[in-house]
């Protein structure tokens, strides 16, 4: 059983390098295939932090610190249940719980 499972890790982890590993080729490939550097070209998220100020831009959105402290007292003052949120919050706990005690048990044998 213990053989199968570092079988299986070792499996998702290259899966996993190997996804990670393509998405980069992917935008080296889009970048090489523009065939030139472009100043227009912008990224998809772009962060500029002052003292005073913090903007953003989300696909050529302009997003200021004063648009994000208004959405935040919208949602205070809102107060809602979030079904999804929570049932998140449940399942990320029983994973970690549960990879604890697999791992503990790992450990132990």
């Amino acid at each position: 059983m213990k053989i199968f499972m570092v079988k299986s890790l070792l499996i998702v982890s290259l899966m996993f390098i190997s996804v990670l590993t393509g998405m980069e080729l992917a935008n080296n490939g889009i970048h090489k295939m523009k065939g030139y550097d472009d100043p227009n070209f912008q990224n998809a998220v772009s962060i500029a932090d002052s003292e005073k100020d913090f903007n953003a831009t989300f696909l050529g959105n302009d997003i200021s610190s004063h648009d994000i402290e208004a959405k935040k007292r919208k949602l205070e003052e809102m107060s809602a249940y979030n079904f999804f949120s929570s049932m998140g919050k449940k399942m990320s706990e029983g994973l970690t719980n549960g990879s604890k005690k697999l791992i503990r048990t790992f450990i132990d044998e």
